[in-house]
C-alpha cells in the first residue's frame, strides 16, 4: 500500500501559488480545480493546472489534481486536460455510488488511450462527503482497482445532513469511523478532511492524532505550514518503533521456546499484537526508502 500522509491543496487558478508549491515535500500535491476555485474561474483553473503539471511532476512528489465532481458537467473536460504522464492520479469529489466510480474509470481509460499512457495507470482518490456515499462506502472503495484512497469531507457531509459543523467533530464521529472501516476492508487508505484553522498548530496536532486513532492514514492540508505536523503525526514515532521492535523480539523468543504468546511490561503479546508491531515497522521501512 502506498503512503499518503499529507496531501497539500493548491488552488489551481493561482499560478503564483502553484509555483511556490513546486519545491514543497508533502506526500502528494493536489492542484485544486474544485472547491477552492470560484465558479467563474473553473476554466482558467483547468488551463493553469494543465500547464503546470510538467513542472510540478519534476519535483518527484506525486501529483493528484482534484477535478470537479461528476454531477457538475465539468469532469470530462477537466480530465481531458490533465490525464497523461505527469500525474499519479486524480481526486474526485461528491462520489455517491459505485456506479459513479465505474463511469469515471471508463472515462479515464479512454483518455489514457488517447494520451498514450497505460490503461489503469491513473489512480483514484475519491471523496465521500454525503449520506449516500457513507451508505455505499465499502461498495465505493471496491468499485475499481484504480482506487488507492478515499477521503472524508466533513464540511460537505454536514452540509448534506443539514447539521452544524463544530470543532470537536462529534457530529461526524460515526461517518468518519465508517469511512475508515470501509477503506480498511477494501485495503485502501482512509484520508481525513482538512483542518481549516491553519494558524493553530496545536489544534492541528490534536485533530490529526484523533484521526490517526480511529484509522485514518493521512490528512489533507490547506497550507504548507501543516505539512510537517501531519507527516510527523502519521509517521511512527521513535518510541513507537522501539516498542514495536521489543514486541517482535519478545514474541520471536517465545516462539523459539514453543510458546504461542508471551508478555511484555505486564501486557500479553500474542499474534494480533505482533502483527500490529510488524505492520508499524513495515511502514517505517517504506518511509525510510523514500527519504
Amino acid at each position: 500500500m502506498t503512503v499518503l500522509r499529507s496531501l497539500l491543496f493548491v488552488p489551481g487558478n493561482r499560478a503564483e501559488m502553484l509555483t511556490k508549491a513546486a519545491p514543497l515535500r508533502p506526500d502528494a500535491l493536489v492542484p485544486d480545480m474544485e472547491d477552492s476555485v470560484p465558479e467563474d474561474e473553473k476554466v482558467n483553473a483547468r488551463q493553469i493546472t494543465a500547464a503546470f503539471l510538467p513542472h510540478l511532476a519534476q519535483g518527484g512528489v506525486p501529483v493528484i489534481p482534484r477535478v470537479n465532481a461528476l454531477e457538475t458537467g465539468l469532469l470530462e473536460a477537466d480530465l481531458a486536460a490533465i490525464v497523461g504522464p505527469h500525474i499519479y492520479g486524480v481526486s474526485v469529489g461528491k462520489i455517491y455510488t459505485p456506479q459513479d466510480v465505474a463511469t469515471i474509470a471508463a472515462l479515464l481509460a479512454r483518455l489514457e488511450q488517447h494520451a498514450g499512457v497505460p490503461i489503469g495507470q491513473t489512480k483514484l482518490v475519491l471523496w465521500m462527503e454525503t449520506a449516500m456515499a457513507i451508505v455505499h462506502a465499502y461498495a465505493i472503495c471496491t468499485a475499481s482497482p484504480r482506487i488507492v484512497a478515499v477521503g472524508f469531507g466533513g464540511e460537505d457531509f454536514t452540509n448534506d445532513m443539514g447539521i452544524e459543523r463544530t470543532t470537536d467533530d462529534s457530529e461526524v464521529a460515526v461517518p468518519r469511523s465508517l469511512v475508515c472501516v470501509a477503506a480498511r476492508a477494501a485495503n485502501v487508505l482512509a484520508l481525513d478532511t482538512p483542518y481549516f484553522l491553519f494558524r493553530d498548530p496545536d489544534g492541528l496536532t490534536q485533530n490529526a492524532l484523533a484521526s490517526k486513532k480511529i484509522g485514518f492514514k493521512g490528512k489533507f492540508a490547506i497550507h504548507p505550514a501543516q505539512i510537517d505536523i501531519i507527516n510527523a503525526t502519521f509517521s511512527p514515532s521513535a518510541a513507537e518503533l522501539a516498542q514495536a521492535q521489543r514486541i517482535v523480539a519478545a514474541f520471536e523468543a517465545a516462539a523459539q521456546a514453543g510458546k504461542g504468546s508471551t508478555s511484555l511490561d505486564g501486557k500479553v503479546v500474542d499474534v494480533p499484537v505482533v502483527k500490529r508491531a510488524r505492520a508499524l515497522l513495515e511502514v517505517a521501512e517504506r518511509l525510510q526508502s523514500r527519504a
